[in-house]
Formats: C-alpha cells, sequence, structure tokens
C-alpha cells in the first residue's frame, strides 16, 4: 500500500476545520434589522404581507427526491388530486401510475431504483472511446467524425485530469479512515475504554507500526478541532470518504452503467413514460434539504421555517449521486409543468451534455406554459461565461430562455467574504445571489442539517419567487424574473469581494454576476406590489 505523508495543513485542507457558527435561521433574516445577509423573509410577512390573502403555489423540485413523510414537509407537499394512492391505476389518465407526490424518472417498474450513478464525461468516454481511441484524425473523412475526434481528444484528457482530482483525495481518505478505525479498535482494547480522547491516546502504546502513524494523525486532529475524540475523527472522515467513494467506484467507472435498472430505451431521448412513483428513492438527503428552503412548515414550531408560506413541493426524482442524465431532466420538467407547477428548482448542473436539444426543448415547452426555472449556477469557483455550467439558459441557437434564472450562493459572514468561496460566477450569466452557506434545513426521517452549496442558495431564491407568485399570482415569469433582479439588494455591488476559488484575491462583486444583487424578499414584496397596481 502506498503510504501518505499526512502534515496538518493538509489534514485542515481535506477535513472539516472548526470555524464561527453562523446565525441561526440566517438566511431569513434581515440585512437592516439583523444586519446579516439574509432575505428578509420574517420582516416581510410581518410589515407587508400581514393582511394580504395567498393562493398556493405548486412547487416542482427537480432533485434527488423528497421525503415527504417528513414533520415538516408532509403538511406541504402536493398531492396528486385525480390520482388513488397504491392502486396501480393511472387513475388521472396522465401516463404514470400512482403518481401521489410527483415522480421517479431513474427508477423501474419492478421498483428498483438507482442510486448512484456515472458522471456525464464517463458516459461520454464510454460511447465514444471504441470508436475514437488510439486513432488519428486522418484516420477519418467526413467533417462530423473529425469534428467528433478533437472533441474526443479534449475529454480523454479532461476524463484523466477529473479521475485524478477524486482518486487522490479517496484513496487518502480511505487510507485514513480504515487506519483511524484499526487504532480506535486496538486503542479501546488495550485500555479497557469505551471512548479515546486526546489524554487516552497519549496512554495507548502502539505494537502495531501502522498505529503508531494513525496515533500521530489521531492527535493533531484532536489538536485541530477535528473531532474531540476517535469516534468523532472516524465520523469526519466517513463523510468525506462516503463523498468520494461514489465518485470513483461508480462516478468515474467505464465498466459501471445502471441504466438497466430503469429499463427505458436510452436511445429515444423523447420517450416519456418510464420510472415509478418512489419520487424519495435510496437517497434523497440533497432534494429533501432544498424543499424545507422553499417551504417547510412555517411557526409549527419543528426545525426550521421555510421561505414560502402557501407553497405545495412537488418531488420529481432525477437526480442520481453522479451526473443527471438529459432524457430525464426533460422530463421531469415536463411532467412538473403538465402537473400544474409553476415554479421549478433546478439544483443540479454538469460540465456535459449528452443531449443539450431534448433539454432545450422541454426549456422551451415550460417557457410557453409561464413556469419559471430556478437554477443552481454550481460549485467548482468557476467562471461560466467560458464553461458552460448545464442545463443552461442559452439554446443551441444563441437565443436565451426567458424563463430561466441562474443563482449563485452566499456566505453569511459580511464584507469581502459574503461570497461562497465554491460559487460559480459569471458577469453574463449569473442573475443573483442568495444565502448558500451553513443553511439549516430538513434532511430525511426527520432530522436537521446544515448544508452549503448553490444547491441551497437556488431554493431560497425559488422560496421568494413562490411568495410574489403566491401573492401576485398574475405576474409571469419574465416578470418575476424582472423583479427579482432589479428589487436585488446592491449594497456591494462596487465593493471588492474574495473571488471564489482564491484566497485573497479581490474582484468587484459586480463582475461576478449581471447585476451585482442579492435577492430580497422585502424588496421583491414592494415592487411586486407597484407592478402590479400599475398594470391594472
Amino acid at each position: 500500500m502506498k503510504q501518505f505523508f499526512l502534515s496538518v495543513a493538509l489534514l485542515s485542507t481535506l477535513f472539516f476545520n472548526a470555524q464561527e457558527k453562523r446565525p441561526d435561521n440566517w438566511f431569513n433574516m434581515d440585512p437592516t434589522n439583523d444586519k446579516i445577509n439574509g432575505v428578509s423573509t420574517e420582516r416581510t410577512y410581518q410589515e407587508l404581507l400581514k393582511d394580504k390573502k395567498s393562493t398556493t403555489v405548486i412547487v416542482g423540485v427537480i432533485d434527488s427526491g423528497v421525503d415527504y413523510n417528513h414533520e415538516d414537509l408532509k403538511d406541504v407537499m402536493w398531492v396528486n388530486p385525480n390520482e388513488i394512492a397504491g392502486n396501480g391505476i393511472d387513475d388521472d389518465k396522465n401516463g404514470y401510475i400512482d403518481d401521489i407526490h410527483g415522480w421517479n424518472f431513474i427508477g423501474g417498474r419492478d421498483g428498483k431504483n438507482v442510486d448512484a450513478d456515472n458522471l456525464e464525461i464517463t458516459r461520454l468516454m464510454r460511447k465514444m472511446k471504441p470508436k475514437f481511441d488510439g486513432k488519428t484524425e486522418a484516420d477519418f473523412t467526413s467533417k462530423e467524425d473529425k469534428k467528433d475526434f478533437a472533441f474526443y481528444q479534449v475529454l480523454k484528457e479532461d476524463f484523466a485530469k477529473t479521475k485524478d482530482k477524486f482518486e487522490g483525495p479517496y484513496n487518502q481518505l480511505k487510507f485514513l479512515y480504515e487506519g483511524l478505525t484499526a487504532l480506535n479498535k486496538n486503542a479501546k482494547s488495550q485500555l479497557g475504554a469505551d471512548t479515546i480522547d486526546a489524554k487516552l491516546l497519549q496512554n495507548f502504546e502502539p505494537k502495531e507500526r501502522s498505529d503508531k502513524q494513525m496515533k500521530l494523525v489521531a492527535g493533531a486532529m484532536m489538536k485541530n478541532g477535528q473531532g474531540n475524540n476517535l469516534d468523532g475523527c472516524i465520523t469526519g472522515l466517513k463523510e468525506g470518504y462516503d463523498h468520494f467513494k461514489p465518485y470513483v467506484e461508480v462516478g468515474l467507472n467505464l465498466d459501471y452503467d445502471p441504466r438497466s435498472i430503469v429499463g427505458d430505451d436510452y436511445n429515444n431521448s423523447y420517450e416519456k413514460y418510464y420510472g415509478n412513483p418512489d419520487c424519495k428513492g435510496p437517497g434523497s438527503t440533497h432534494g429533501t434539504h432544498v424543499a424545507g428552503i422553499i417551504g417547510a412548515s412555517r411557526k409549527n414550531g419543528k426545525g426550521m421555517d421555510g421561505v414560502a408560506a402557501d407553497v405545495r413541493i412537488m418531488a420529481i426524482r432525477c437526480v442520481p449521486n453522479g451526473d443527471e442524465r438529459d432524457k430525464d431532466v426533460a422530463n421531469a420538467i415536463r411532467y412538473a409543468v403538465d402537473n400544474g407547477a409553476t415554479i421549478l428548482n433546478m439544483s443540479f448542473g454538469k460540465k456535459y451534455s449528452w443531449d443539450k436539444k431534448v433539454v432545450d426543448d422541454a426549456v422551451k415547452y415550460a417557457e410557453s406554459k409561464g413556469v419559471l426555472l430556478m437554477h443552481a449556477a454550481g460549485n467548482d469557483h468557476t467562471d461560466i461565461d467560458e464553461v458552460v455550467h448545464y442545463p443552461c439558459k442559452k439554446y443551441e441557437n444563441g437565443d436565451a430562455a426567458s424563463n430561466f434564472i441562474d443563482v449563485g450562493a452566499l456566505n453569511w459572514q459580511p464584507a469581502d467574504k459574503i461570497v461562497a468561496t465554491f460559487s460559480n460566477y459569471g458577469k453574463k450569466t449569473v442573475d443573483i445571489f442568495a444565502p448558500g452557506v451553513d443553511i439549516y434545513s430538513t434532511l430525511p426521517e426527520n432530522e436537521y442539517k446544515d448544508l452549503s452549496g448553490t444547491s441551497m442558495a437556488t431554493p431560497v431564491a425559488c422560496g421568494v419567487a413562490a411568495v410574489l407568485k403566491s401573492y401576485y399570482p398574475t405576474l409571469t415569469p419574465q416578470q418575476l424574473k424582472k423583479i427579482l433582479i432589479k428589487s436585488s439588494i446592491k449594497t456591494y455591488k462596487n465593493e471588492k469581494v474574495i473571488k471564489p476559488g482564491t484566497k485573497d484575491e479581490m474582484i468587484k462583486f459586480d463582475k461576478l454576476g449581471k447585476n451585482g444583487g442579492i435577492v430580497n424578499l422585502f424588496e421583491a414584496v414592494k415592487m411586486a406590489e407597484k407592478f402590479t397596481k400599475t398594470k391594472t
């Protein structure tokens, strides 16, 4: 086995540094009253919406699945009014049997589900490698083949780099996790203790060479706040190990393809009726967290409060632990639109697209039906003006969807740290920013946790859009988009902030997005009120 030199600096980079705790419920707080850059949810309900009537808005959460039985979500889940649960009949004749709370496009008719799947780069490599690997441009005569050959060369190089990116941390985490687990077992046995803290660790006398090394590692981790005891250190390591494991063993594995579970004709991008009604699925952490941010029951004394008060969450599962497939995304959009959703949250994205046209057609369909799409900008601290983050608002012909909003992520820390270090950005592409760091929300089985990402920023902004649509139902997607952008707070527009992905490189905030604006419900409601009055 390869041995790794493990410095404290490396450990601090790979794992979880102790940091200042975020204020509770910060994304709903108010910049003026609370001095925190939340979206002013509570202030808006208290001051502007207290005596106003609302209409229920259906929000489609296109994601990894939603725990529809969660204590904070069960009362806000969409229920298909024309479907009878569990009778095995397509009562409403929409093509989907027993779709009570939504649909699952990555499951089979036999009830089995895809959990982990490949990255899109892997699927493309699997498709193109037999034809292009080991060949030269001279081996091909048609312009199309030469173009595909050139693309394959780029793809092949990127695939190798991506494997290195994930395999390195995975191997280190695996080595640490297994080594500390063995150390923990041996130390407990020798010392007769149930828990090994820093003090007890000093009393442990290792017999194995590996335990001697792991003792130094564990001591450094506990000293730097990465666990109060060995069990805590191992738990933190396991989270990282579990994160990288599916990427290495499945995501980048050319020999693994779980699509047979679904049982569709994958070559037919426009096939619609496949999947199963299990819209929770085996890995619904991400989607459940997203759903809670948008609309977890407010003021019920449980967990947390979502942004939108009068909302129903429709769960459409099409995002595996890996990259979503374009066919599934297109069908998820169409399903949500056809079943009454007027706003869709799409907290997913990828670097490559298998069939952009089928997704474009679905976006155009949503546009024609008056449905707003809210999309996460991505977490690679990358300029998505230069590197496309799919799906995207720009169609293949160069036009842009008018109903499509890209959302970047903000930190709760003020001043130059306000932009999340991981957030993608783009002067031409990112429309608004919203809170996306340390967001406390729902997890499966009645749990709650802080998570970070543009995946969290997007449902914050989506919740704001849902409130506007609820109280001002005549607003079109284009009007909602205009109000969200124009009403956004421009406090930091001309301020310099730390550029995502850098340690201290400074850049003006308005260079990271179209408008240099932070979404704000209070200002959006005031603008919507004026807007609708002038239109009547």
